[in-house]
């Protein structure tokens, strides 16, 4: 009896792994969005402050950044329904944690007082970062899985 379930070749996922990973997928995308929505307010200012806010703090760049992460987290959880259709959101958000999670890497390494960020919000971004990379589909296999449903 021949099994229904396949292995990826050359780096395509069967519809079996391509179905998990899409399942795995739209719950780090809520669980992220929820996060940048309403638990990055708490972590920079009452949960640990050291790992996830600058210093001398600043009122003004902290609503900012929240701001910014919550409308990013609305989005994460509106692209959780349909992720094949929001791949360009979900690299965005790929590609700007790498690059923020550098950039504060870098200022953080550079200034003693600021070393919390290392074990806090960098490592934080590169897990998300990591995570969604590694789940969001390919454009062939986002394809196939639509020529599927047709």
């Amino acid at each position: 009896m021949a099994s229904t379930q396949t292995f990826p070749k050359n780096g395509v996922s069967t519809p079996a792994i391509s179905a998990v990973r899409l399942r795995l997928l739209r719950v780090a995308l809520v669980a992220f969005g929820l996060i940048f929505l309403v638990g990055l307010y708490p972590l920079m200012n009452m949960w640990w402050p050291a790992g996830w806010r600058w210093s001398p703090n600043q009122t003004e760049y902290e609503q900012m950044i929240v701001g910014v992460y919550a409308t990013l987290g609305i989005f994460l959880i509106n692209a959780a329904r349909n992720p094949l259709r929001h791949r360009s959101l979900i690299w965005f958000t790929v590609c700007s944690s790498v690059v923020h999670a550098g950039i504060m890497a870098m200022q953080a390494m550079n200034m003693p007082m600021e070393h919390g960020h290392l074990l806090g919000d960098v490592p934080a971004l590169v897990l998300v970062a990591v995570v969604l990379g590694v789940l969001v589909p390919s454009e062939a296999a986002s394809d196939a899985a639509v020529n599927l449903r047709r």
